[in-house]
């Protein structure tokens, strides 16, 4: 797997990779490594199989879901089987066409073109990019006024790799031009586990089992966030001389950093509590709820309120949030009670 640069850079997937930033990403860098998402790895593993029998192009894929799952991982993955170079943007980044038409331009052919946050493409490069996909051609407008004319630029085949966190977002018409969809979910704790396991031995760290076992049950089941957690509980173990990382350090270090059984953390609980003590168990509004914790709307529904959502603590109703009787559960607190003291932790 080719590091991560600036934005709209080339890179081969056989590019080395100093010994130290293979440690910080842990990132996969063939199918064979990647741990979990059994079946869409799978079918993706043929698709790439028979582009590469017929010496096509891998068609356009489409990867959705929360962040931190592997969206950016699958599409450097992609890169390295079929040999390909790795050009990497993302949506904000092409503020003009004629970024993109630089871009397309200079592809190699087969190459993957991977925009992470495609959701925010503006309309005129998303236009632009559906005859792009569809005919490997770009419509360019030369001259101004009655001496313009549009010449057709052709480029060579290649992958377009479209991420986002919010595939609703996505134009119809744009979506429809991917033939290869991707749904990426939350990971299965055995799968968390082994992740834990795998990314111990490339920062040559031990681990205890039951530590592992801890630490997958608090990661929310993303990788992201478990290997966040893994390098943390590395730093206190190696700061108490620990050989290992023992589930006496992990859950110190969890109690440390504020995170409870569920992997919740001080300000979704915050969250919580803010529903229950100050609305009443709910309905409270986004936008409201946001301002009363300090955190922006975009934020809120982005990152926190999903997994509380998945973790079966609040709900999203016409009228604004509500809290669920296992969220009262896991706070400890009886519904209709008032309760003015700090909420704990659980572990």
């Amino acid at each position: 797997m080719a590091k991560k640069t600036n934005e709209g850079a080339i890179l081969h997937p056989e590019t080395g990779m100093p010994e130290d930033e293979r440690d910080i990403t842990l990132r996969p860098k063939r199918m064979s490594e990647f741990i979990g998402q059994k079946m869409m790895r799978k079918n993706l593993s043929d698709y790439i199989a028979a582009a590469k029998e017929r010496g096509e192009s891998l068609d356009h894929i489409f990867l959705s879901g929360p962040p931190g799952l592997g969206k950016t991982t699958l599409a450097h993955i992609v890169a390295v089987e079929m040999g390909v170079d790795f050009i990497e943007t993302s949506a904000p980044a092409l503020d003009k066409p004629k970024d993109l038409v630089g871009i397309l331009t200079n592809l190699k052919a087969k190459s993957v073109f991977f925009i992470d946050e495609i959701h925010r493409l503006k309309p005129a490069i998303e236009e632009m990019l559906y005859i792009a996909m569809e005919d490997y051609a770009l419509d360019w407008v030369i001259g101004q006024g009655p001496a313009a004319r549009t010449m057709r630029l052709p480029i060579r085949p290649f992958t377009l790799a479209g991420a986002t966190t919010r595939a609703g977002m996505v134009s119809s018409p744009l979506i429809s031009r991917f033939g290869i969809t991707c749904r990426l979910s939350l990971y299965e704790s055995a799968d968390i586990k082994a992740i834990i396991m795998r990314s111990a031995a490339i920062m040559d760290i031990a681990i205890e089992d039951a530590a592992a076992e801890k630490l997958a049950c608090c990661s929310r089941y993303t990788p992201r966030i478990t290997n966040r957690l893994l390098r943390r509980m590395r730093d206190f173990a190696q700061v108490k001389k620990q050989a290992s990382v023992t589930l006496d350090v992990v859950k110190e270090g969890l109690e440390r950093l504020e995170i409870d059984s569920l992997g919740l953390e001080k300000l979704d609980r915050e969250i919580l509590r803010v529903i229950i003590e100050r609305y009443g168990g709910g309905p409270v509004g986004a936008e409201t709820l946001a301002i009363s914790v300090g955190e922006a709307s975009d934020t809120l529904e982005d990152f926190y309120e999903p997994f509380l959502i998945q973790a079966g603590l609040i709900q999203r109703t016409p009228r604004g949030r509500t809290v669920t009787a296992a969220a009262y559960a896991h706070l400890g607190i009886k519904p209709g009670e008032a309760c003015g003291a700090n909420i704990g932790l659980f572990f």
